[in-house]
């Protein structure tokens, strides 16, 4: 049993007595037209620095996010969604690939080599970044994969991976010219902070071509700086003394305005009962109540508050909606599961699974994680840690050089979601236990 509501399957019947001739062309050809308009629309709708526990609908009392929650709602909504990492750069080339960062070489946001002057930051992080950027291109990204059926694939708002044909993409707003600013998504950035035409303008190219279309929606939000429109600033300070608090919560419902905008605009062109939209968030932030950043359980750290986030996946009328708060899924599955959908088969090398294939949850016992320096070199050069997710327990293991003053830690993240409790020296078996099933993911 499936999550997934058969699609119809269109059978082509050629009489082996009679030949039909143009009759037959014609049949063909329409049914491949009616087979092509079956072909979803995929969106990828991805937040940037929010925690998973910064929506209405996953229990916040302060943050309203009146159009996710309504989104979550009518979609199949993980409430135990994870990245296998908590940064941006090496988390978004996850999700685009469906690869762990130790198999797309994405570790961190800069690339800095032993020695390294950093006088001119631009000029070294472009210089050291090519390499990356090159491997990547060796990739077969979701974008590269779509094509097989005749996808459109549009980029807007945050990449890492320098220009947005880099990662596949027919067209996009990132230029990645790090002479003109490029770094993590330039004139992309503006997509959602300044209004959604250019994505729309995308979309109804698409549609004129009478082309399924792939696009990535990633705005700059609520990612820093923290400039909300001032009518959801001054809703905000009504709630709190932290004006950076506020200024967060704030950004959590512009993010979520957005997301409105885009459902609406695909409602108003009637797209929306043939597109499949899936939500993720790229790693998750708690903010510092006495100043602009964030608290160091949360971005870049091994925690939950930096990897966890709600993943969703809506298809009106093929996928049912259910809230589901027992399955771990991570966002390498999203590939898989797209890919699964289409019919199109994926490489082994990704170790997701299609998320809506309910024997597929019920066999997984665990994802890992794994992180990295923000400024990185080589994996053996720049592990933080390692993390293995096999609830109830979570094991984090610091590298014992960069971390060496750090203790392996393990949590029962049914019971103790936040992390407060270590168990490891009360639980040594499941310690080597885990750690063994790391040591066969480091060598796969």
């Amino acid at each position: 049993m499936r999550e997934l509501k058969s699609v119809s399957i269109l059978v082509i019947i050629v009489s082996l007595f009679f030949s039909c001739g143009n009759k037959n062309k014609k049949n063909i050809t329409e049914t491949k037209k009616r087979m092509e308009e079956e072909l979803p629309n995929i969106v990828f709708i991805l937040s940037d620095d929010q925690s998973w526990t910064d929506y209405g609908f996953m229990g916040d009392k302060n943050i309203e996010t009146p159009r996710l929650d309504q989104f979550a709602n009518e979609s199949l909504t993980f409430e135990r969604g994870y990245v296998p990492t908590s940064l941006c750069s090496p988390s978004l080339a996850t999700i685009i690939t469906g690869l762990y960062p130790k198999q797309h070489g994405v570790l961190g946001n800069d690339r800095v080599l032993p020695g390294d002057k950093r006088e001119n930051k631009k000029e070294w992080r472009a210089k050291n970044y090519q390499p990356i950027i090159d491997n990547f291109k060796e990739l077969n990204t979701l974008p590269d994969l779509l094509k097989e059926k005749g996808y459109l694939s549009f980029q807007t708002g945050k990449w890492w991976i320098g220009n947005h044909k880099n990662g596949g993409f027919d067209d996009g707003m990132t230029h990645g010219n790090p002479n003109r600013g490029g770094r993590h998504g330039d004139y992309g950035l503006e997509i959602g902070r300044k209004g959604l035409d250019t994505l729309c303008s995308y979309v109804d190219i698409a549609v004129k071509e009478k082309k399924p279309f792939f696009m990535w929606y990633a705005p700059f939000l609520p990612h820093r700086p923290h400039n909300p429109p001032q009518r959801l600033l001054d809703k905000y300070m009504k709630k709190t003394t932290s004006e950076h608090l506020a200024k967060y919560w704030a950004m959590c419902e512009w993010f979520d305005e957005t997301c409105g905008e885009l459902f609406d605009a695909f409602e108003d062109r009637g797209l929306t009962e043939n597109t499949l939209f899936v939500y993720v968030c790229d790693n998750g932030w708690v903010q510092d109540p006495e100043k602009s950043g964030y608290m160091k359980n949360s971005k870049r750290a091994p925690y939950d508050l930096g990897m966890r986030t709600p993943i969703i996946y809506k298809w009106e009328g093929k996928i049912n909606p259910k809230m589901d708060a027992e399955n771990v899924v991570s966002s390498i599955d999203m590939v898989p599961t797209v890919l699964s959908l289409l019919g199109i088969e994926h490489s082994k090398e990704m170790k997701g699974i299609n998320v809506l294939d309910e024997e597929q949850l019920k066999n997984r016992k665990g994802i890992f994680g794994e992180i990295y320096a923000h400024d990185f070199d080589t994996i053996e050069n720049s592990m933080f840690y390692n993390m293995a997710i096999f609830p109830p327990f979570k094991l984090i293991v610091p590298d014992s050089i960069r971390k060496k003053d750090e203790k392996i830690q393990l949590y029962n993240i049914d019971e103790d979601p936040f992390e407060k409790n270590n168990i490891a020296e009360n639980h040594p078996e499941i310690v080597d236990d885990l750690k063994e099933k790391i040591k066969v993911f480091r060598a796969e």
